[in-house]
């Protein structure tokens, strides 16, 4: 189903090692005895931008040739992956050419552009993104770097799972959110050749639930409605990362908005990391599914910490 192997995962690892972090594995004993469970938290949120997406944008800069590098980036991203390719595009010495919404995140466009990239805003739907990304590659001819539906990408961000399991080799199962499902789909191929005794599973918020539709359903749905403080989880799934997910994923746990905001608090409270709202969906999904990992080691990847802070009152009163 996936062209990405285990070679291909392994490239990757090597080939961004130099620009990324090792990021650390947290436990916390409160967390455990709340879930029943033995949790390993994979600390995303102290990687280079502050999440893990710059795993795939790095991969899949270093991958185009010297001729299309010099070019530029070009991507269409609100958030987290909008900064890895300003990043990486910074690191290697290229242009980068973000389309972001106009309502993207304050804190998320002075980031992209504090990392030199060029912002170019546009109306917040897909449509508008992906027509304002087209005029932006005819003008400039930088590549368009995806943000999950790109096998350098998913294969990028499979390296975050491979060091999970190098580093707790006996997981019984792993856990991550899932929005367009590039991570979700390198983290179930890394589960998959790394640890196939263990299980995948996905987070999902109730307020954006394409992905568990479109598992039931084999095709690409859309979620019957989108309103969820987890705003890097609102992207549906391609085709491509889907097919994945179905392969390789056990199940999709919805979460509600009560229960994302209980994980945000006793991760901010107990553990003492600055995360972002999407990051504690599989945390969320581990407190309401005790019956299902009660007993067993499971790995979380904790995303993200880009969050405005002024926000995180309003959620937790």
């Amino acid at each position: 189903m996936s062209n990405v192997s285990l070679p291909h995962i392994q490239s990757a690892h090597d080939r961004i090692r130099p620009y990324i972090h090792r990021t650390p594995i947290l436990t916390s004993e409160t967390l455990n005895q709340r879930s029943g469970a033995s949790l390993f938290f994979k600390c995303e949120n102290f990687q280079k931008i502050g999440a893990f997406k710059i795993r795939g944008g790095m991969n899949a800069a270093l991958s185009l040739s010297p001729e299309e590098l010099q070019k530029g980036l070009a991507t269409h991203s609100s958030g987290n992956h909008a900064q890895a390719i300003a990043y990486a595009a910074r690191q290697l010495g290229v242009k980068a050419y973000i389309v972001m919404p106009h309502t993207s995140p304050k804190v998320k466009v002075a980031a992209v552009q504090g990392y030199g990239g060029e912002v170019i805003f546009c109306e917040p739907n897909q449509q508008a993104r992906e027509s304002t990304l087209r005029e932006v590659v005819e003008r400039t001819g930088a590549s368009f770097i995806h943000p999950y539906d790109d096998d350098r990408v998913i294969a990028g961000q499979a390296t975050c799972a491979k060091e999970l399991i190098e580093d707790v080799p006996d997981l019984n199962a792993v856990i991550a959110p899932v929005g367009g499902g590039g991570l979700m789909s390198g983290s179930a191929l890394s589960r998959h050749y790394l640890l196939p005794g263990g299980k995948m599973y996905a987070g999902e918020p109730e307020g954006a639930a394409d992905a568990i539709l479109s598992f039931q359903s084999g095709k690409v749905e859309k979620a019957p409605f989108v309103s969820t403080i987890a705003d890097g989880l609102m992207t549906a799934l391609s085709p491509r990362t889907l097919g994945i997910i179905r392969e390789h994923v056990t199940e999709i746990i919805l979460v509600s908005e009560a229960e994302i905001i209980e994980a945000l608090r006793l991760v901010y409270e107990r553990m003492k990391i600055v995360v972002e709202p999407s990051c504690v969906v599989p945390l969320a999904a581990v407190l309401k599914r005790r019956d299902l990992f009660e007993g067993q080691g499971v790995g979380i990847i904790l995303t993200g910490g880009n969050v405005d802070l002024t926000q995180i009152g309003r959620w937790l009163s």
